[in-house]
């Protein structure tokens, strides 16, 4: 092998690739890079064997080769070294990578590609195509409702369904369920749905933070995989595997009707329950929500949220509301739960739709049908 590229192309593309890379494994292979020319490119992949990332450099190809090296002494060497032209080259058979860059040199001794896991690839499957705003959107919106504890596995993934022209993403932990709809760049023929890990969806969502190019998804049930390929200035590849398992029937978990509907500015009750979640850490992490609809046919009312613990105090915040719908309503939520789908939502109107404060509580936001958040209640005295 030998070429030349430009550092702070290797930079970001080891910086990409980084992110598959295994922190602990038992297998320690997966903790390196593997580097391989492909025609006039670089190619850089890695694995931690239930996600893969690969992407490709521009680079100045004189012999093709491959080698794999540790992903972090590169990276940080790499990082260190000024924005100039940086030099590969690998002897065949010496297991020794050299680098230079200006006066600068290295030599980091690397292992058999042979023993490096093979990257997945999937082509055949049903393929579609999506906005990266829209997706980035989808995930950051739904990705955070999943489990993190693997007591069940299915609840720490994402179910990504493709049907017609929509795809949704839908995720449970068990105490709040997120979902999402959206837009395919065009329709698919075939239904599928499958479930995606939560951690793989979120670095999809880290990759598309400055991309405008559309995003293909290939799903391939057979093989237990899902590939995200991301083009445009530089092409990358995910592959993730699947999670095994029925995901719950969210629909049925779905209120479909309320006795208390209001609509609040989302600034304004997002700062007052930021304000209660100070002392709610101390009582329960509890955040109580009553609804007091406006007097003498007034429909504008208030909604007053509240926090208090035994020990420290507590604490009163009254948000006026745009509208309520039907009678009074009272509800109380975890505070994290409460703050994390506020600030998804992050900015305009949102309601809540409430029946019981035993019966969970829906949040929408007002410009748009495509998302519902469920949030179960928190059982107190009121």
């Amino acid at each position: 092998m030998k070429l030349s590229c430009l550092q702070e192309n290797l930079s970001r593309g080891l910086g990409i690739v980084g992110r598959a890379v295994a922190n602990r494994s038992t297998l320690p292979i997966t903790q390196n890079v593997l580097i391989s020319t492909d025609q006039s490119m670089l190619k850089l992949s890695a694995t931690n064997l239930e996600i893969a990332m690969t992407t490709w450099i521009g680079a100045m190809v004189e012999e093709e080769g491959t080698i794999t090296v540790p992903a972090r002494l590169l990276t940080e060497f790499v990082n260190s070294l000024p924005s100039e032209r940086i030099d590969i080259e690998l002897e065949q058979g010496s297991g020794v990578l050299k680098l230079s860059c200006g006066q600068n040199k290295a030599n980091i001794h690397g292992a058999d590609p042979s023993e490096f896991p093979p990257i997945p690839t999937v082509e055949d499957g049903i393929a579609a195509s999506v906005d990266p705003a829209v997706l980035r959107a989808a995930i950051n919106r739904v990705a955070f409702a999943a489990a993190t504890e693997e007591s069940r596995p299915v609840l720490t993934g994402v179910e990504l369904k493709l049907g017609g022209d929509k795809f949704s993403l839908a995720a449970a932990d068990g105490f709040r369920l997120a979902v999402q709809h959206g837009a395919l760049n065009a329709p698919v023929d075939t239904e599928m749905k499958v479930i995606v890990p939560a951690r793989t969806l979120n670095e999809i969502g880290r990759l598309l933070s400055d991309q405008e190019e559309p995003v293909e998804i290939v799903m391939s049930p057979a093989k237990g995989q899902v590939l995200f390929r991301v083009t445009g200035s530089q092409t990358i590849e995910t592959v993730s595997q699947l999670l095994q398992g029925s995901f719950p029937n969210y629909e049925q978990l779905i209120p479909q009707s309320y006795e208390t509907r209001a609509i609040f500015d989302l600034p304004a009750l997002l700062r007052a329950a930021r304000t209660a979640a100070i002392f709610a850490r101390d009582g329960s992490n509890i955040i109580r929500l009553h609804v007091v609809p406006g007097e003498n046919g007034d429909s504008q009312g208030k909604v007053i949220i509240s926090a208090k613990s035994e020990e420290v105090g507590d604490n009163e915040d009254e948000v006026v509301a745009d509208t309520i719908e039907g009678g009074e309503g009272k509800i109380a939520f975890n505070s994290r739960y409460l703050l994390d789908v506020l600030q998804v939502l992050e900015r305009g109107k949102v309601a809540l739709e409430t029946t019981t404060s035993s019966s969970p509580g829906v949040f929408k936001p007002t410009d748009s049908e495509e998302y519902i958040h469920v949030v179960m209640p928190m059982f107190v005295q009121w």
